[in-house]
């Protein structure tokens, strides 16, 4: 007997149908005689929804109070599902993130996990129940309501499975069958990846990849979760397993690049005429960090006359907050102006093999030089290479590159 701690995404629990069709999956399990914790998203489109509501009466909306809303959906599908396995003879309850105390910081719409309070699962458990949690949601030390971000659900399976201790963590999606080596809407030669390392499923997520949210792979990296990604559709069929990178990557070797992705959920903001001094970047980003708003890119350029420019990318979530904060830091910073682009877009190679081999960069200007794309920024890391350019030429960007490393091909050969 395991126990198997599962995530289903929204498109998963989309409807009355498809809730019926994850029962019974979970009821499969149940007779083989496995333990099962289920942890679910709001139904498909449930939180964007919810988000525009809430927008029509406050915009930006206040973040305490949108957490409130926002972690509405959840509640409704655990509800739902749990009803469902209690009608097929499986007795079951759900639970919301207060109930099992997923303990968090007050850091509004993406707050981090402190601690968690499994007790009531594990009793639940040991009478023979299938415990159902709502995704996404925390608490914080004040008991106000939080939330884990977007892809929150799939951080509360990953640190559901490492406190209980779990044989395995399933995350099933319906709209995929695991991770491929690039997105098989826009690339048709995109290939499913067998096993992938966490450090490329990690550089994969945070650039843009909507597979597996960046901070579910970065906990289950920190605290050695294997992870499945498997199909709603085809629950027995093999997806992709995320693991160490020694069983990643076997007799792999020669793999180069495990995947192309891209983000177009990007905002370019510069600030012009900077006085180049010590502790201008701190003045700069400080106060953004202070609200939580992730700066990923930054360049600067060279000095002039004491002068100098700052460019940095945000998400576009984030880029009217940024805004209003950059343009208040600029004047007091004596900043000629604030200029921002939301018509970009982030493309990015990833792959350990870039560690041992050369010529990679080159590789990829090169494809993008023929290809007539112009690259605004580039970001390096031992195992990524992002580059910023204009939104339109993100999907010609994606397939050129997967056509230039052969990707299509089996080990990339």
């Amino acid at each position: 007997m395991a126990l198997i701690v599962q995530k289903y995404g929204g498109t998963s629990v989309a409807n009355v149908e498809k809730i019926r069709h994850v029962a019974n999956i979970i009821a499969n399990h149940k007779k083989d005689g496995d333990d099962v914790v289920a942890v679910v998203s709001a139904m498909a489109g449930e939180t964007d929804r919810l988000v525009k509501l809430a927008s029509s009466i406050m915009d930006p909306p206040d973040e305490r109070e949108l957490d409130v809303i926002t972690s509405s959906g959840e509640q409704v599908s655990s509800g739902l599902l749990a009803l469902r396995l209690k009608a097929q003879g499986h007795d079951s309850v759900s639970y919301q993130g207060h109930q099992i105390r997923i303990l968090t910081d007050s850091v509004y719409s993406k707050a981090k996990i402190k601690n968690i309070d499994a007790n009531n699962i594990k009793k639940a458990l040991s009478i023979g129940k299938v415990v159902v949690v709502a995704g996404f949601q925390g608490v914080d030390d004040d008991g106000n309501v939080t939330t884990l971000g977007r892809g929150g659900s799939d951080l509360t399976a990953v640190a559901l499975a490492s406190v209980l201790g779990a044989d395995s963590c399933e995350l099933y999606k319906d709209d995929v069958d695991g991770i491929y080596t690039a997105d098989p809407g826009i690339c048709t030669k995109a290939r499913k990846i067998m096993k992938v390392s966490y450090e490329e499923m990690l550089e994969l997520a945070s650039l843009g990849s909507k597979v597996l949210q960046a901070r579910a792979v970065e906990f289950a990296k920190k605290y050695k979760v294997k992870l499945h990604v498997r199909p709603t559709a085809k629950p027995k069929a093999e997806g992709t397993w995320v693991v160490e990178e020694e069983e990643a990557m076997d007799s792999m070797e020669n793999i180069l690049i495990s995947g192309v992705t891209y983000d177009k959920n990007q905002a370019k903001i510069t600030v012009t005429q900077v006085p180049d001094q010590p502790g201008i970047a701190a003045k700069l980003f400080s106060p953004l960090a202070d609200k939580g708003i992730n700066i990923d890119m930054i360049v600067q350029n060279i000095s002039s006359d004491g002068l100098t420019d700052m460019t940095f990318t945000v998400p576009k979530s984030d880029f009217k907050q940024s805004i209003k904060i950059t343009k208040e830091i600029a004047k007091k910073l004596g900043a000629r102006e604030v200029v921002s682009d939301d018509k970009i877009s982030k493309v990015s190679i990833v792959g350990v093999g870039m560690k041992t081999h050369s010529g990679v960069a080159q590789q990829m200007f090169n494809t993008f030089a023929k290809e007539g794309i112009n690259i605004m920024m580039i970001s390096t890391s031992e195992i990524k290479i992002s580059c910023v350019i204009e939104q339109k030429y993100t999907e010609l960007a994606v397939r050129s590159l997967h056509d230039s490393f052969k990707l299509g091909k089996k080990h990339g050969k």
